[in-house]
């Protein structure tokens, strides 16, 4: 089985996949001897550690060749948090993501917001982009379609649970292979989504997020941890340099 086709395979509804984000070849291996099944990076773990910060700081050469580190350094499929692709025309979208492919990353994210604007890209254009992606990686590249409406509004209902099957349709239609749909944490809204949109949809584990048994009982296909694991890093590194300094 290739590595395209044992990383689509994780994806079972009830039965998560974890992906405990990384943003290096260090933290990737050691989530890999932690048991991982598979790695995905995280765009702010690897802006913050690598002094960029998020929201496409991070040049374009510096995300494959860190990519292709984290791919020559284990066996796991590897997954990469490609925000918004570095443009919002289609074709200059895909042409990235492709390259994106050819550094040996099964697949990546790729989020609806507007990078450094507001609010989300119209539908038709998000749309647009994916199928543009979709025809530049082939068939088998894991693009797992981000929506943002959860992160962008506090107040979740089932309106907006709605927009977002809207989407999550929409994605599906377009050649997306996943659907992630970060901060949402209403079970009753979660299940509403899995069950209408036909794509495993992706949770986010957050402080206060419902547990893993929670999620899988909903019928979550994928858990990311953001950048979560780096932060508690980062903080505990702080707590234990303070101890020794102090």
């Amino acid at each position: 089985m290739s590595k395209f086709a044992t990383f689509a395979a994780l994806h079972v509804p009830g039965d998560p996949v974890v992906l405990y984000n990384i943003w290096d070849v260090g933290s990737a291996l050691a989530v890999a001897a932690a048991g991982a099944k598979a790695l995905a990076t995280g765009s702010h773990p690897v802006g913050d550690a690598a002094g960029f910060g998020d929201g496409e700081q991070v040049p374009l050469d510096f995300v494959f060749a860190n990519a292709r580190r984290i791919v020559d350094a284990t066996e796991l499929p590897l997954s990469v948090d490609f925000e918004g692709a570095y443009s919002t025309d289609p074709e200059e979208g895909a042409a990235n993501m492709k390259a994106l492919s050819q550094t040996g990353a099964v697949g990546c994210n790729f989020e609806d917001q507007v990078i450094g604007g507001a609010g989300l890209h119209p539908l038709d254009l998000q749309c647009r982009r994916i199928t543009a992606a979709r025809r530049a990686v082939g068939d088998d590249f894991f693009i797992n379609a981000r929506t943002d409406l959860f992160l962008k509004v506090k107040e979740h209902d089932e309106a907006l649970a709605d927009e977002a099957i809207e989407r999550g349709k929409a994605f599906a239609d377009a050649g997306a292979s996943g659907f992630f749909v970060p901060r949402l944490g209403d079970l009753k809204l979660v299940e509403r989504v899995i069950k209408a949109v036909p794509l495993p949809v992706n949770a986010i584990a957050y402080p206060g997020a419902p547990s893993k048994a929670e999620w899988a009982s909903a019928g979550i296909a994928r858990i990311s941890h953001g950048p979560f694991p780096h932060r508690a890093l980062m903080a505990q590194l702080t707590e234990t340099a303070r101890a020794a300094i102090g």
